[in-house]
């Protein structure tokens, strides 16, 4: 059997604990990559290089989470299938999903974003010294983005076929290359001349490519836990293509519409008296210190869904309940520790960044204490929305969603605005208003128990 069966027969609390940690580990790592390009252009480019980094990655992630949708599809269908011991199904799934992906990608996502990025970076209502950084970040960022989805698929499948350690080290090597290349691109060396922000958007492309096709290589050789498939047909699957946006198209909706409420609290930020500032405290801030959070509740994100869909697989039903929510309690061990820091040491973080506006520096603080609350709502939402997605219920987390981060918090802003002035901690309120809400229906609907009844064909 190629499949770890510790998940489905073995202790839970070790089972959830072998997928989680390599992934979190991993997105740490990976963090570093974002860390080391906005404290080299925070010094070098300033606090505008660093909103223009945020603003550009907010913009950017809203296309990549459909795509990465698809993979979600794959997950659902992958741990069901490698739970019940079905290889060949595992293996046909990876492969239309990659198939699919890299269609979008090239033939879709790369040209429109090219020329419609201007226009987004409009929406945001970046301020002009804040484009002219993030325009050439985001076109390379669109241009090139196979290498990064690669990466994603394989991550995605093997840790839902079991295998977290494999993507962990293909994780490090990314980022140890990408930091290399970041060094050299964003600050220049010998004849290799300084592109600041841009170099930024160049290094994560060509490692991220370099590293995509070792393992395009490995999945066709064989070797690892999943495999693209050698007998049969290599052309599109339509019924397989069908399962993967029937499971995976409520989960890009999701993160479209989450995404797009990030946007649309982005224009809030970009409406206050001091936007540049606040947009430099939120992308630092929220986008790169509460990510120290996001990155390893992720991680058990993935454990819980891998744990939860295999169980499902394999017909332990109670196996899943209890592996969700001991993924939940780690993650608000992990959270709380972080978020402690953020109380007794904000100051401190931000001058990492080279921080040293005193209006940054008193926004970005503000903003630290609310999310270090936050972060324990947010692990929690995380975990058990892995549990829902995992069994195959991907429609609830994106309902939830739209309620709690998209509706909710915008709606607070806007009420705000027009009954008063809106001021940086109102719109920090509603976005912790918003994480409490999440957690709370996504542990409700979990417990609810109607994933049960899902069948994957």
């Amino acid at each position: 059997m190629r499949y770890d069966r510790s998940i489905v027969e073995g202790p839970l609390r070790a089972a959830v604990w072998k997928l989680a940690w390599p992934t979190m580990l991993a997105n740490i790592i990976g963090g570093l990559q974002g860390l080391v390009d906005h404290i080299m252009v925070g010094h070098l480019v300033g606090y505008a290089g660093n909103a223009a980094i945020g603003v550009a990655w907010q913009i950017f992630v809203i296309v990549i989470v459909f795509i990465n949708s698809l993979f979600t599809g794959m997950s659902v269908l992958v741990a069901r299938f490698a739970g019940a011991g079905e290889e060949d199904k595992v293996d046909r799934t990876v492969y239309q999903a990659f198939l699919t992906a890299m269609g979008i990608a090239l033939f879709i996502m790369a040209p429109l974003g090219f020329v419609l990025s201007p226009m987004l970076l409009d929406l945001v209502h970046a301020a002009p010294n804040v484009k002219r950084e993030a325009l050439p970040f985001l076109r390379i960022m669109f241009l090139f983005s196979s290498g990064m989805l690669v990466f994603y698929m394989l991550g995605g499948a093997l840790r839902s076929a079991g295998d977290a350690r494999t993507p962990m080290v293909l994780g490090v090597a990314t980022t140890l290359l990408n930091i290399a290349l970041n060094v050299v691109l964003i600050r220049g060396l010998g004849p290799i001349p300084s592109y600041g922000t841009k170099g930024a958007a160049m290094g994560t492309s060509i490692a991220s490519g370099v590293v995509a096709l070792y393992a395009l290589y490995k999945l066709w050789r064989g070797g690892w836990v999943v495999s693209f498939p050698r007998h049969g047909g290599f052309a599109p699957d339509w019924s397989i293509i069908r399962s993967l946006f029937r499971f995976g198209l409520p989960s890009g909706v999701q993160g479209i519409a989450m995404n797009i409420g990030g946007l649309l609290m982005l224009g809030f930020i970009g409406s206050l008296a001091k936007s540049a500032a606040a947009q430099a405290a939120f992308a630092i801030s929220y986008s790169q210190l509460f990510s120290l959070i996001t990155w390893t509740s992720l991680g058990l994100m993935g454990a819980a869904s891998a744990v939860a869909g295999q169980n499902l697989g394999a017909k332990k039903p109670e196996r899943a309940i209890a592996g969700v929510h001991s993924a939940a309690r780690l993650g608000l061990i992990v959270a709380g520790c972080i978020g402690l820091t953020f109380v007794f040491l904000p100051r401190h973080l931000l001058a990492v960044f080279g921080m040293s506006n005193p209006d940054v520096v008193t926004i970005g603080t503000q903003l630290l204490r609310v999310l270090s609350v936050s972060g324990l709502f947010i692990t929690v939402a995380l975990t058990f929305t892995g549990g829902l997605q995992g069994t195959g219920d991907t429609k609830s987390p994106l309902y939830i969603s739209i309620i709690s981060q998209v509706v909710l918090p915008l709606g607070i802003c806007f009420v705000i605005q027009q009954v008063s002035t809106l001021q940086p901690l109102h719109i920090w309120i509603a976005i912790l208003i918003g994480h409490a809400t999440r957690c709370t229906l996504s542990v409700v609907r979990f417990d609810q128990g109607k994933w049960r009844t899902i069948r994957v064909e």
